[in-house]
């Protein structure tokens, strides 16, 4: 029997990604990003709408080539629905259905943040996929949220932030230092150098396992206008060592939410997902984790880490499994939680 091959295209933000997948196995993974958006600081909807519009058919067409595949050998279309900016998911959702219906192949819809976390069952992406239940920390430049993974399609969200992302975080401070956007892989390569017990800052308090952002930002805020106002050359002199006390402070606010989730529920299968799981601090955190706690963790290659075509193919593969199929009426939707509710 001829195992499935399947398309999926990634186009919630502002990196326009296709993929193919044939079984589990990731045959190409393309993604065309979009640098006009550094010098704004931050994703510029609209830019970034225009931007698909002028990228999906080359990456598509890219993916196709690198994968040796014929269009017409495509057993099903895979494409993020939501969450994301709407103008960019418009763009994919627009392309997907079109060329499944040209091409007379089913469609299939994949909600983005359900995707950061299946990505662990691409086949190159684990040398075994985690057990049901895990506790997955998904955490990127919107989303910061401690998932429970009961099965693929069977999430429940116990604990997120109540207001900034740990990403946006990330970005923010960056901002605060004069990095370039995105910041957080900048802070990420000067903490390497930098001493993370140099600087302190304030830690929130939060019940349960949520998270909150907002006060590190304010804090480290609050610090450098501090010392700016002694040292005019304050920032520059000791950037590196602002970068990785910062970044240990995020990364112990995440995994101390992290830990006590996975203490209280008796779990030791963790993962990590989303743009921010690249962070070299988390990753080392968790791999500590290993011996220290008795977890079996789960740390994405950096290609599944941003937002890829890869992950969506394979939530794709796993529906085309299950015969679940999406009408060509499907519309794009900007607010799609990670346990599959939809706001229109």
């Amino acid at each position: 029997m001829n195992q499935t091959i399947i398309l999926g295209i990634e186009s919630s933000c502002d990196d326009t990604s296709a993929a193919i997948i044939k079984g589990n196995a990731i045959l190409s993974n393309v993604a065309a990003t979009q640098a006009i958006h550094v010098e704004y600081g931050g994703v510029v909807p609209e830019l970034a709408s225009r931007a698909h519009q002028q990228n999906i058919v080359p990456v598509v067409h890219q993916a196709l080539s690198k994968a040796n595949i014929q269009q017409n050998t495509i057993s099903a279309i895979g494409f993020t629905r939501g969450p994301g900016l709407l103008g960019s998911l418009l763009v994919g959702t627009s392309f997907a259905k079109s060329l499944a219906m040209s091409l007379d192949v089913p469609l299939i819809e994949v909600n983005h943040l359900q995707a950061h976390i299946l990505c662990h069952f691409i086949e190159d992406a684990n040398p075994k996929p985690p057990a049901f239940p895990f506790l997955c920390l998904t955490v990127s430049g919107g989303h910061t949220m401690i998932v429970l993974v009961k099965d693929y399609f069977d999430m429940e969200i116990i604990g997120k932030t109540m207001d900034d992302a740990a990403g946006e975080a990330f970005d923010k401070i960056g901002k605060m230092l004069h990095l370039d956007y995105p910041a957080g892989a900048i802070i990420d390569k000067l903490a390497k150098i930098g001493n993370e017990n140099a600087f302190t800052f304030n830690k929130p308090k939060v019940d349960d396992y949520q998270y909150s952002f907002s006060g590190i930002k304010t804090s480290v805020l609050y610090f450098l206008q501090k010392e700016v106002k002694k040292n005019p050359d304050f920032i520059k002199e000791n950037l590196e060592d602002i970068c990785a006390s910062v970044q240990k402070c995020l990364v112990e606010i995440l995994m101390n939410k992290l830990e006590k989730a996975a203490k209280d529920l008796n779990i030791n299968e963790i993962a990590i997902a989303g743009g921010v799981s690249a962070n070299s601090g988390l990753r080392t955190a968790m791999k500590e984790n290993e011996e220290k706690l008795g977890w079996k963790t789960y740390i994405p290659k950096f290609e599944y880490t941003t937002d890829n075509a890869a992950m969506i193919a394979m939530v794709a593969q796993l529906k085309f499994e299950r015969g679940e199929f999406a009408p060509l009426n499907i519309s794009a939707t900007a607010r799609y939680d990670i346990e599959g509710n939809f706001f229109e």
